[in-house]
């Protein structure tokens, strides 16, 4: 999680620990918290994700509680207009955490594996780029399948991968319908008891722009 200027990084820890509670206690993971400057409003925009996926259902289940905790503590972004935004991980979201690597069992992704190799006696770690399938984590290493062969890579050996897009496969819908969800916002403005929340505006679908 991270902040976009030095301003907003004590107002987001304020946020992470006010948030964080709620999402973690509805059963999900807090992936990223961004607040944005936006004029005369700022934008919050609150990633969560889970074992089982993310529906539409959860996402406006989610916007509503995060939206009643802001409103109990109005202070913690202060009085100027924001919009909240909750929505699930994009296809492009880094492989970083192990939660992420079990949740990516069956797609194919591209990483990067850290090896060792001597130089003149010097020890010196390469980069070689792999792209597979993952076929299974066991919470020290990956079972990744390359080309019909399957090759265990500790996850000390393993940078940030990435979920590579698939369209057509037979045992899974279109990615790009799967992960393109319509995102559903908050525009809160404050009024007497912390705001005044309308929450059937949507961001636009990929599909709809």
């Amino acid at each position: 999680m991270r902040g976009n200027t030095p301003i907003a990084a004590a107002t987001q820890d304020r946020l992470v620990a006010l948030i964080s509670p709620v999402v973690q206690g509805a059963g999900y993971d807090l992936e990223e918290l961004i607040l944005t400057p936006m004029g005369r409003r700022s934008q919050l925009r609150v990633v969560i994700d889970r074992d089982e996926g993310i529906s539409l259902d959860d996402i406006a289940a989610m916007s509503h509680a995060v939206a009643d905790v802001l409103d109990d503590d109005e202070g913690v972004i202060g009085k100027a207009p924001y919009v909240l935004e909750v929505t699930s991980p994009g296809v492009d979201r880094p492989l970083t955490e192990p939660r992420h690597w079990r949740r990516a069992i069956g797609r194919m992704v591209e990483v990067t594996l850290r090896t060792a190799s001597s130089s003149e006696g010097s020890p010196s770690p390469e980069v070689t780029p792999l792209r597979g399938r993952v076929a299974n984590y066991d919470g020290a290493a990956v079972t990744l399948n390359v080309d019909g062969i399957e090759h265990l890579l500790p996850m000390s050996d393993l940078g940030a991968g990435k979920v590579q897009l698939e369209f057509n496969r037979p045992d899974q819908p279109d990615e790009g319908a799967k992960r393109e969800r319509p995102r559903r916002q908050h525009k809160v403005k404050k009024g007497a008891r912390g705001g005044e929340m309308n929450a059937d505006d949507a961001l636009p679908s990929a599909e709809d722009t």
